[in-house]
């Protein structure tokens, strides 16, 4: 097996994981606050990744103190884009959330060309004005406090797009198990000063089971996507991540009945549209 074909496979894992995740977050309710759900979520990542990584030659304090630097850059927006993306989703349909959330690779494009001096393609630019008029298609901006989510929901996008740059950054000094050790550890702790000012809610036992499952999935999408890049390059692989919308679309319609409207389809097939067919001209 090639390593492009290993990668490919890695994105799918990660895409079904975190469709699987905004399931479980929507399951769980209103009752348990977002900061609550982050905290089970990285708690059950971390457990998860300490026990498989369990008599592995894996340095889990980082290579260098520059690597350790961008590793708590990275910490830091990528858990400000999860605070963001777990509020989408409670307010949102689930393929609405998902699909906000999923612009994050062409802001990778952007902030890759800003910071890592990656060069731009001519038909980049217009592919990102594309699916900016895409994304204000989801949002439908009404210059109320009815369209927060949908602009938290794309905040999250901007936030992980910085997340996955620094990754990609950091991915020939550090293992994936390390970098996604340091961000559910980072999260863990970072989630309790404002859970409890929220107030902890004991959850039930379906609510706990659900949270279980949030932190599960959580990992295995955020392992799967740190491993896809390691094994490929970003434009080879980045397409798959798009899955997730649409098994979002799935589960959100088979538990929850959720359709999507008009305007959030067509902006939808805007931004994937754009996605294959930035794809295809980044292969050639």
């Amino acid at each position: 097996m090639n390593d492009r074909l290993k990668g490919t496979i890695w994105m799918c894992i990660s895409a079904l994981g975190m469709a699987l995740m905004g399931a479980t977050v929507k399951f769980i309710g209103s009752d348990i606050s977002t900061f609550e759900k982050l905290f089970f979520r990285n708690l059950i990542g971390v457990v998860m990744l300490l026990f498989t990584m369990r008599g592995q030659n894996i340095n889990i304090w980082g290579s260098s103190n520059r690597s350790r630097l961008f590793m708590v850059y990275r910490c830091i927006t990528g858990l400000t884009g999860a605070v963001l993306y777990f509020y989408c989703i409670n307010k949102l349909y689930l393929a609405d959330s998902a699909l906000l959330n999923k612009l994050s690779p062409f802001f990778v494009t952007i902030f890759a060309t800003l910071f890592l001096k990656e060069k731009l393609k001519k038909h980049q630019i217009p592919i990102l004005v594309v699916v900016l008029f895409g994304a204000l298609l989801v949002i439908k901006p009404k210059f109320s406090f009815e369209m927060l989510p949908a602009l938290a929901g794309f905040l999250s996008a901007i936030f992980a797009g910085g997340a996955y740059t620094l990754v990609r950054y950091l991915r020939t000094m550090e293992e994936p198990s390390t970098l996604v050790l340091w961000f559910s550890a980072f999260s863990m702790v970072g989630m309790i000063p404002p859970m409890l000012i929220q107030g902890f809610v004991v959850p039930n036992g379906i609510q706990l089971f659900y949270l279980i499952l949030t932190g599960i999935f959580a990992t295995i999408g955020q392992i799967g996507l740190a491993h896809a890049y390691k094994y490929a390059l970003a434009s080879e692989v980045s397409i798959y991540q798009y899955l997730s919308i649409i098994f979002s679309a799935i589960i959100g319609f088979m538990f929850w009945k959720e359709i999507p409207d008009t305007l959030s389809l067509v902006g939808g097939l805007i931004i994937i549209g754009a996605a294959i067919f930035n794809y295809r001209l980044s292969k050639k």
